[in-house]
Parts: structure tokens; C-alpha cells; sequence
């Protein structure tokens, strides 16, 4: 009952309701022409189509009025006998008008609402996305898409001929005698009354038939999307395993909701039957008593089993408009719902020209957790480059994620230059951040198109030297198809340091003020990443950088160091300040060093002769084994 508008709504976002039957109807805008058209057009067709047996009763007449068989009384059926072919000929035609319409209009209309419904869930936030499958979301766009579309189309094609048949069914038998008329339209009644309500009970089971479908699509794709990690753990196995389970789930949903619509179906077919006999008793009785004639028995006969023609139909569209509205209601519970993070009324495009960044006072908590950052103050001046250290959980990627705007503090303010992120549209903030993730994801098109993704009116020379100074460029011209070589989907076909590269490329080009990185080299090989981290180096000046590590060695140059420890900046300070306090950080890099040095800390000024190739170093030297050494055979070796 509830209006999309009413919500906490990202503006420019479409204003879709929330309630299944305004959301149908507003589908419509735009369309409302053809749509008309298409009604009007189903009115002039079922006309036609139960007005044919008054036209044959009309023949009828005049045949058993006349007690001579001859071409003179033939021709005397001219009026007719026209009627009755105009009449045959005007449902063909009307009803192909329709279909022509519906055939220029469906498309259009479904695409429609395909784009509002993507357009308003492209907006929700980061954390609505990744407590979904992809792949149930998508599902529920096409759903919701096609179950609107498919309403629309029961309205005009099934209910309304259904309407104006049984109208024109029951004018016609008052005209032949008041009580077949009320017989009709006594029953006609009952049965849409009873139809709809029965219908009506079954909305629920369909909901949960079509949730259940949803469900297990969401569960194939993310077991598809993960079918390397089954294969290497062996465990196809289980995956199809659970997906008997959720198939399990599915069949008693569906079960439920086909039994009861079975139940229906022994309604409909028994209210039918009550028609045909008792239409067929008042005709006959009629007829018996001298008050309707032949012709009027023919019409009320044939009448009667058109509307049993056309109740039958009824009944089985309620039920698949009933399943329809429960997969549209299903789409709409699922994605127009309120956006949890959005851009202010007073929000506008901020240029960031310096790239300071001051965390003030921030308060923040996930969800229903406690307070994670409390009080959090941290200033970070124009071209510093900072990284970020400590355990999984301590609070770098909460602090990146806040900056990203992916969540809202709830308390104090971040700053960029010294307008708050929330006087910034999301999308003039995103625009000036560039991200490089650990584990970057691709989009399935060409190298090209995902490096040019990073400024997308970049020439073809452009795209090739950000290429180059990724280091990319080397396995692309090694692909047959170049830059034009699909990468599958999220970048399957290229291999983690290649998708890393493609990532770095893609931000080379889109040249953002303030730059992110979350362990940007953690794919590639040694010698790649020494020639990777030049080229950051050079990518990084005049920006202001915040890296996030977990390789000490790959942030020991930078300006800064922070330290988290749930939630709190425990220590910062350049490197070696952070080795000489010989406090958390030091005894990080003692733990990550403390394999290659036999005591103290490597000074990260030098080079590491483990990572160097220039340097000498002596050979590593393996014991040869004693006689007393057990050699292991390979079986056990491998158990």
C-alpha cells in the first residue's frame, strides 16, 4: 500500500510503487494509447464472436417458419446470412488488430519496466547488493518484467472479451425469455464472484511457488559462478546435493499451490455443468410451453456453451493472473524498497581539487552491531600517501568502505577539502576515487571496453599505453584477439595477476585525485610487481593514496602508516618511527621478516635480495638425508 515515493528514495531514482497493482498501472505511462486501442478493438471482436448465434437463430426462423423447401426462401435469407458471415469475418479481423498491436506494444513495455526496475536497484546500497545473489536479483527484474506484462495482457485479452461476452450472452437470452436471461446472468455471477475468490486464496501459494523458483535460480548461478572452487575441493557432489535440497523446497511449494489450483479447476468444470443442464432444462420447457421458438432454443443452447467456453477460460486465467501479480509482488518486495544510503537534498558536484581528507569525530556501527569506529579522528593532508595495517577485521576496509560512501556514519563527518561527503553527490565523489580491489571483477566484454571503463571517450592509444604501464599490454598482444578478446564473466578467462593488471590499466586511465589501493599487487609475480609498483609510483604522485596491506614490505616507502585494532588507530607514524616505538607494528614486521632475517628488521630502504634478482645472495643449501631418514613413498607422501 506503501508509494515508492514515500521512502528514503537515491534522487533521479524512478518513482516505482510498492503496491502490485499501482506499479502494473503505472507500467502503462506512455503506452496508455495502444493499450485503449487494444480494448477497444477485444470489445468490437468478442461482440462479434457471442453475437453469432443470434444471427444463426435469426436463419433458423425463418427456416422453420416456412413449410416449403426452396431457393426462393434461400433468398430471402440474404440479410441474415450476411449478418452472420460480417459477423464471422469481423472477429478474424478485430482480433488480428489486436494481436497486432499487442505484438508492436509488448516488447516496448516490458523493456520498460525492465529499465526502471534496474535503474532503482543500481542504486541500492553496497550492503543490500552483497546480501543478494546476483543472479536471484536479475531474475526477479525479468520476473517482474514479464509478470506485468503478462497481467496487462489477461486484463485485455482474457477478462475484458470474458466481460463483454457474458454481457452480451445474457442481453441476448432476456431478449428470448426474462428467465433463461436471469438463469444466466444469476449463475454468471456466483461463478466470477466464487472464480475470483478462490483465485484470489491461491495469490499466496503462488507468491511462495514463485519465491521458491527464485531461490533456486539464485542457488544454480552462485554454484555455476563457483564451480572452479567445487571441482578443486571435490565437492560437485554436495553442490548438487544442495541444490536437491533447495529443488526439494521448490517441489512442495509447487505442489501446494498445483493442488489447489486442481481444486479450482473441480469447480469450474462442475459449475459448467450446472449451466449446460439447466439452461438446456429452461429451454426445453420453454420451448414445450410454446414461450420461445426453435431459433431462440438454438441461441440459448449455443450461447451457453460459448459462456462455458469462455467461464472455463476465466477460471484457469485467474489462477495464472493470480501467479503472475505473485511474481510481480515478489520483484517489488524484493528491489523497490527504501534506499538505505542516498544523496542529500543540498548534495551537489564537488570538485575535489587537493584530495584532503579529514575523518571527524566519526561514530559508526554495522547494522545491529555495536559501535565499531567511535570518535575516530584522522587527517590526512593533500598528496600523502598512507597505508593501512592490522588484522582482518581491525577496521581498514570499514574505514575505505566509509569513504567510499558505502555506508553512512552515523555520527561526526568525513571530509574532503573540507566539504562533507554528504554535500557531494555519490556520483561526483566515485568519480574522483579510483579503486584498485584485491580480487578486481570484469565485466564479460572486451579488454578494451573494461580498460576503457575507467574514462569511456578514451581513444584506442590511450586504452594501449594505460595498457603498457600496467604491464598489461604483454599478455594482450599474446591473445589472438587482442584488445578485443572477450574476458568472461567477471574475467574468468584471464588469470588473477591478468585481471589485476586489467584493473590497474583501467585506473591509470581514469586518473582520479585520490587514489585506493586494497593489496593492488597481491596477484602478481615478483618481477611483474616490481615493475607494477614503478609504475604506481609514478601513478601516485600528486594524488593523495591510502593503501591497504597486509605485505608490510609493500607500504614501508610511504609516507604514513596507520595501525588498526578494532576499530581504533593504535599507532601511526612513518616506518621506521613505527619499528623504533617497537610496539603492534613493529612486532608485525618481525613476524612477516623474522622467516628471512635472523634477527631485527630488515631496513625496507634496501633491497630485499629474496625479492631482487641483481642481488647476490648465497645458494640455498638442502641437508643430504642420513641413513637413518625415513623415505616416505609417494602414496603417503600425497595422503
Amino acid at each position: 500500500m506503501t508509494l515508492a515515493s514515500e521512502f528514503t528514495r537515491q534522487p533521479g531514482a524512478p518513482e516505482l510503487p510498492a503496491h502490485t497493482g499501482r506499479f502494473v498501472v503505472q507500467a502503462l505511462s506512455g503506452f496508455g494509447l495502444g493499450y485503449a486501442a487494444m480494448l477497444f478493438f477485444e470489445t468490437l471482436a468478442a461482440a462479434s464472436a457471442i453475437s453469432t448465434p443470434y444471427a444463426l437463430s435469426m436463419i433458423i426462423k425463418a427456416v422453420t417458419a416456412t413449410k416449403v423447401q426452396s431457393m426462393t426462401l434461400v433468398d430471402s435469407l440474404t440479410w441474415p446470412l450476411l449478418l452472420f458471415v460480417g459477423l464471422a469475418l469481423s472477429e478474424v479481423v478485430f482480433s488480428r488488430v489486436v494481436g497486432a498491436l499487442q505484438i508492436r506494444l509488448g516488447p516496448r513495455l516490458r523493456h520498460s519496466v525492465v529499465r526502471a526496475l534496474f535503474h532503482y536497484l543500481q542504486l541500492h546500497s553496497h550492503r543490500y547488493i552483497s546480501s543478494h545473489f546476483a543472479g536471484a536479483l536479475a531474475h526477479r527484474v525479468s520476473e517482474t518484467a514479464m509478470g506485468t506484462l503478462q497481467i496487462l495482457w489477461i486484463i485485455a485479452t482474457e477478462f475484458w472479451p470474458i466481460v463483454i461476452s457474458i454481457t452480451v450472452a445474457t442481453v441476448l437470452l432476456f431478449q428470448a425469455h426474462v428467465d433463461l436471461g436471469l438463469f444466466a446472468l444469476l449463475w454468471s455471477t456466483a461463478f466470477v464472484i466464487c472464480s475470483y475468490a478462490l483465485a484470489r486464496k491461491s495469490q499466496t501459494y503462488a507468491h511462495r511457488s514463485a519465491s521458491a523458483r527464485s531461490e533456486t535460480t539464485g542457488g544454480i548461478v552462485d554454484s555455476v559462478t563457483n564451480v572452479f572452487s567445487a571441482r578443486l575441493f571435490a565437492r560437485l557432489g554436495l553442490e548438487r546435493d544442495l541444490l536437491n535440497q533447495t529443488l526439494d523446497k521448490e517441489f512442495k511449494a509447487i505442489r501446494i499451490s498445483s493442488s489447489f489450483a486442481e481444486r479450482v479447476r473441480w469447480f469450474q468444470f462442475t459449475a459448467a455443468a450446472v449451466l449446460k443442464v439447466g439452461i438446456l432444462y429452461f429451454a426445453l420447457r420453454l420451448w414445450g410451453s410454446g414461450e420461445i421458438s426453435v431459433g431462440d432454443f438454438v441461441m440459448a443452447i449455443s450461447l451457453a456453451l460459448l459462456v462455458i467456453n469462455e467461464a472455463r477460460n476465466l477460471a484457469r486465467r485467474f489462477l495464472e493472473f493470480f501467479d503472475y501479480a505473485g511474481n510481480v509482488a515478489n520483484g517489488i518486495q524484493t528491489i523497490v524498497r527504501p534506499h538505505e544510503v542516498v544523496d542529500l537534498p543540498k548534495a551537489r558536484a564537488i570538485a575535489i581539487e587537493h584530495g584532503h581528507i579529514r575523518f571527524d569525530r566519526v561514530r559508526f556501527s554495522y547494522p545491529g552491531a555495536k559501535p565499531f569506529f567511535d570518535n575516530l579522528c584522522v587527517d590526512i593532508p593533500s598528496g600523502q600517501r598512507v597505508g593501512l595495517v592490522g588484522a582482518s577485521g581491525s577496521g581498514k576496509s570499514s574505514f575505505v568502505s566509509l569513504l567510499l560512501r558505502l555506508y553512512d556514519v552515523q555520527d561526526g563527518a568525513i571530509l574532503i577539502d573540507g566539504s562533507p561527503l554528504t554535500d557531494m553527490t555519490m556520483a561526483s565523489l566515485h568519480e574522483q576515487v579510483a579503486l584498485i580491489p584485491q580480487d578486481p571483477s570484469l565485466f564479460h566484454r572486451s579488454l578494451k571496453d573494461n580498460i576503457r571503463y575507467g574514462k569511456p571517450n578514451a581513444s584506442g592509444e590511450e586504452v594501449m599505453a594505460a595498457a603498457r604501464r600496467a604491464h598489461a599490454h604483454e599478455f594482450i598482444a599474446q591473445i589472438p584477439e587482442g584488445y578485443e578478446s572477450m574476458v568472461g564473466e567477471r574475467g574468468v578467462k584471464l588469470s588473477g595477476g591478468q585481471r589485476q593488471r586489467v584493473a590497474i590499466a583501467r585506473v591509470i586511465l581514469k586518473n582520479a585525485p585520490i587514489l585506493i589501493l586494497d593489496e593492488a599487487t597481491s596477484a602478481l609475480d615478483s618481477i611483474t610487481e616490481s615493475a607494477i609498483q614503478e609504475t604506481l609510483g609514478d601513478v601516485m604522485r600528486g594524488k593523495t593514496v591510502i593503501v591497504v596491506a597486509h605485505r608490510l614490505s609493500t607500504i614501508a616507502h610511504l609516507d604514513r602508516i596507520l595501525v588498526f585494532d578494532h576499530g581504533r588507530i593504535i599507532e601511526d607514524g612513518r616506518h621506521a618511527e613505527l619499528l623504533a616505538q617497537g610496539g603492534a607494528y613493529a612486532r608485525l614486521w618481525e613476524r612477516q621478516s623474522g622467516g628471512f632475517l635472523m634477527s631485527g628488521a630488515r631496513d625496507a630502504t634496501k633491497p630485499d635480495p629474496l625479492c631482487d634478482p641483481a642481488q647476490e645472495r648465497e645458494p640455498m643449501v638442502f641437508p643430504e638425508p642420513q641413513p637413518d631418514d625415513e623415505v616416505l613413498p609417494v602414496s603417503r607422501v600425497v595422503q
